[in-house]
């Protein structure tokens, strides 16, 4: 729903979330859910996809831990993006959560941590890709970086800095609490040279 007001209030600017767990909606909802807003946001969905692995979480909710299987679906309304909204997968799992991307996703999310650890993982996509003959340029990558309590742009920057140069297509900030405006200008002022 926030998202719908987003894409509302705004024109350009990309909408989605970076994680949707698969099993709090059933699939064939959250795919009328995710194609009814790229419709009304008009081809900006981004959506992201994650296995929902808390079970704490899933139990509080009521909601058991199993597998959904379609056969058949029809999904109503078709989205704008065709075949479907970019996916974005995240995650490190070499097994499943890296050649899931390889063979589904259009963003594939590293969850943070050392650059070189991203450089490997990135590899490990890259065989996956080449096991199914696909090109891994098709799929951008993008890891978090956190600005600190105290807004200093600057380890952001050096971060930002040190992923880009290992070949990192976007890093998402997060910025911390109070979310407040006054944040945003020193923190794109810092980061523009890095464009």
């Amino acid at each position: 729903m926030t998202l719908a007001a987003l894409a509302q209030a705004t024109k350009r600017l990309r909408v989605g979330v970076l994680v949707t767990g698969i099993h709090y909606r059933h699939p064939a909802v959250l795919a009328n859910m995710a194609a009814t807003l790229d419709i009304t946001s008009g081809g900006r969905l981004d959506l992201g996809i994650g296995a929902g692995w808390n079970e704490e979480e899933s139990g509080a909710y009521g909601i058991e831990l199993d597998t959904c299987q379609l056969s058949g679906a029809r999904g109503e309304p078709k989205s704008v993006q065709q075949p479907h909204p970019p996916i974005c997968i995240g995650g490190k799992g070499e097994q499943r959560t890296l050649r899931s991307a390889a063979r589904w996703a259009q963003h594939w999310n590293y969850p943070g941590g050392p650059v070189e650890e991203f450089v490997a993982k990135r590899e490990v996509l890259h065989r996956h890709c080449s096991d199914i003959d696909r090109d891994p340029a098709e799929i951008m990558t993008s890891t978090h970086l956190r600005l600190g309590s105290d807004g200093n742009p600057g380890p952001v920057v050096l971060a930002a800095k040190a992923y880009a140069d290992a070949g990192l297509d976007l890093g998402i900030v997060y910025l911390p609490a109070p979310h407040t405006p006054s944040v945003l200008e020193p923190l794109a002022a810092a980061l523009a040279p890095l464009r």
